[in-house]
């Protein structure tokens, strides 16, 4: 019987760099907008056009044709261009073959002599992710393109569009496993398959429940005591000769989270099939670094763990004693991502003693409230940490927005019977922050809240309903700029 869930990783489209036009191939015309807004649209062969970044129309004629819109001109706004124009093609082409005609392939775009480096990586983004579909399906799947050639002299192109191409399939790599449904995404699941992923470069090690008891891991067994599918910490570890410098990477791995005793709302709960989008653009970035040959060592740690209601559950009220010995009053086990995220911050400092620590996670829907569903939020303890990934988050289409790790809250987590409070109230993002900075023992530490843009109700750019694979361009771009 086959099975139904898509494969993972996703197969994205190939982009083929060309020097001319290819006969017979269907071909896009790349328009900019007018530098006046009260401009009459554009007509051309007969198909009035705006222009405006996004705007797609389809040619009448033989064959199908498409004039897409380029906007103004900003590099952000070709990588809308290239997710509109991927999905008007996709559509045409599941039309055709739903009306019996021949199936086309490969679609051809002309580039405009003044797009640089900037714009073509944006172009191919939203090319290679704008049709991107997961779909849990008997049928066959729709029809869609499967090659894009950019047509352009320029001889750096290959190596943009090759580099692009590997930032987008981080980003799928991390939309799959965070829309894997649930009854298949347990814990040994979501290992197992980044093992099976991780490429040859990257070593993969997987530490069963056993293993996390016998070295304290009280955080992550807590969190999954009440599951039937027990935890595992998921270990990376890529090491080119030669790295000066070493990011260690923590993603929260919560395959699915009930609120645990503390349990959430009916409403929303089946979304928590992703609150483990973190541990995926991880796992995504770090293979992502590794094809890539970054000269920079990474070590990434996913703690994952199902947030259950049994009667092993670990309640309000708890102590909680983690790796390495502090220990933890519990007030909420909703808030059950900073639990199994501390003891994988102390384990990776205090084992592989890195240079810089990062950490990603949808934590707080206080960040969602905060900054909405499309910028994460950035906590850092160094402000060249913190420079270092709003740059690299610019560079690849995600936004951060910096928060403050306000010190008269610090207070707040501090424990009565135990050394931290795991809930203290007060601003729900930024206590959280503060409760992670007490495992990071100094270190220039980044603490990415991506609870907002993590998931998609609709599309936008190149984000398509569902997991956005929000981070992973940015965790891979952060350590292109370490090496």
């Amino acid at each position: 019987m086959r099975n139904p869930l898509p494969p993972v990783p996703t197969s994205l489209p190939d982009i083929e760099v060309a020097a001319e036009l290819r006969r017979g191939v269907p071909a896009v015309r790349l328009v900019a907008a007018p530098d006046n807004d009260d401009v009459e649209p554009l007509e051309i062969e007969g198909v009035r056009i705006s222009g405006k970044a996004g705007d797609v129309q389809t040619v009448p004629g033989d064959g199908p044709r498409w004039i897409a819109g380029l906007g103004g001109g900003e590099p952000k706004e070709y990588r809308r261009t290239g997710a509109a124009l991927v999905r008007a093609v996709n559509a045409t082409l599941a039309d055709d073959v739903e009306r019996g005609g021949k199936a086309f392939r490969a679609v051809q775009l002309e580039l405009p002599e003044e797009a640089s480096g900037e714009h073509v990586t944006e172009l191919a983004l939203g090319l290679l992710l704008g049709g991107y579909r997961f779909k849990v399906t008997g049928e066959d799947p729709k029809p869609s393109v499967r090659t894009l050639r950019l047509v352009s002299a320029d001889p750096a192109l290959p190596a943009l569009v090759a580099r692009a191409s590997a930032l987008a399939a981080a980003t799928a790599l991390t939309r799959d496993l965070a829309n894997t449904p649930s009854n298949v995404k347990n814990p040994a699941w979501l290992a197992g398959t980044a093992a099976k992923v991780a490429g040859p470069r990257v070593e993969v090690t997987i530490r069963d429940e056993k293993w996390l008891a016998t070295q304290g891991f009280g955080g992550v067994l807590a969190v999954g005591g009440g599951s039937a599918s027990p935890p595992r910490l998921i270990e990376m570890a890529y090491k080119p000769s030669g790295a000066s410098r070493h990011l260690l990477l923590v993603g929260k791995g919560i395959t699915f989270d009930t609120g645990g005793l503390s349990i959430k709302p009916a409403d929303g709960m089946h979304l928590m099939r992703t609150d483990m989008a973190g541990g995926a653009a991880v796992i995504a970035a770090v293979r992502a670094i590794a094809e890539l040959a970054l000269p920079v060592r990474v070590t990434a740690l996913v703690p994952s763990a199902e947030n259950h209601v049994s009667g092993s559950s670990y309640r309000p009220g708890d102590i909680v004693r983690h790796y390495g010995g502090r220990t933890t009053e519990v007030g909420n086990t909703d808030a059950e991502g900073r639990m199994v995220l501390a003891d994988a911050l102390t384990y990776g400092i205090k084992r592989f003693t890195p240079d810089y620590v990062v950490d990603a996670a949808t934590l707080t829907g206080a960040m969602k409230v905060s900054l909405g569903v499309r910028t994460g939020g950035l906590f850092a303890t160094d402000d060249t940490l913190a420079e270092l990934v709003t740059a690299a988050g610019e560079r690849v289409g995600e936004a951060w927005w910096r928060m403050p790790l306000v010190e008269d809250y610090a207070e707040n987590v501090r424990g009565e019977i135990g050394d931290v409070r795991q809930a203290p109230g007060g601003p729900g993002a930024i206590t959280a922050a503060l409760f992670l900075r007490e495992f990071t023992e100094g270190l220039p530490w980044a603490h990415l809240d991506i609870a907002g843009p993590a998931r998609s109700e609709k599309n936008y750019d190149e984000v398509v309903p569902g997991a956005t694979g929000f981070a992973a361009r940015t965790l891979v771009e952060l350590a292109a700029s370490l090496s």
